[in-house]
């Protein structure tokens, strides 16, 4: 059993790592930050913002690739050379971020 949360902790850990790897790759740490506000909103106030909300994933998946603007100021994001798939993979991760 000990073995077994171990092994759970670790592939956690590194699922995370992967996420924000990904978020690096992409480019999204440019303007994002994980506890800072920077050119766009702290990841962390969009894990607040939209937890609990049945559709987060979703909304949020589709935010990253096409963009938008209005929600967070007047800066608008523009959309993200990202596959459905990594959209999904970000927003799950972005929300999974205390």
């Amino acid at each position: 059993m000990k073995k077994a949360l171990m092994l759970l902790a670790v592939g956690l850990a590194s699922v995370s790592f992967a996420n924000q790897q990904l978020a690096q790759q992409k480019g999204c740490m440019a303007c994002h930050d994980l506890k800072a506000k920077k050119v766009g909103p702290s990841y962390a106030d969009v894990a607040k913002k939209y937890a609990g909300k049945p559709d987060a994933v979703n909304y949020l998946a589709n935010k990253i690739k096409k963009g938008g603007a209005g929600v967070w100021g007047s800066v608008p994001m523009p959309p993200q050379n990202v596959s459905d798939a990594e959209a999904k993979q970000l927003a799950q991760w972005i929300l999974s971020i205390k």
